[in-house]
């Protein structure tokens, strides 16, 4: 299944406390349940102004139906389309 990471701008987000943020949390969760298995948050990054997201999903229309659900922002949808890491040098 595809995996994509999702930019958010949201201005302030390195600033939003741990309770914000298991707001953020629990509305995502939410929504996701309401959206079936097929979609699958696996983590976020935090940045001073955004949030990075990734998710596994069988196409882009469901990111963004999420988002949409939800009242996320989004910035940019982009599929992975392969991983390296440091063991890729070997």
């Amino acid at each position: 299944m595809p995996k994509y990471v999702i930019e958010r701008l949201l201005p302030g987000a390195g600033d939003l406390s741990a309770s914000d943020l298991q707001g953020i949390s629990r509305k995502s969760c939410d929504v996701l349940e309401a959206l079936g298995p097929k979609v699958q948050w696996v983590e976020s990054y935090i940045t001073d102004n955004k949030i990075y997201c990734v998710y596994i999903a069988p196409d882009e229309s469901l990111i963004r139906k999420h988002a949409e659900m939800g009242e996320f922002p989004i910035e940019a949808v982009n599929q992975v389309r392969t991983i390296i890491d440091p063991t890729t040098s070997e």
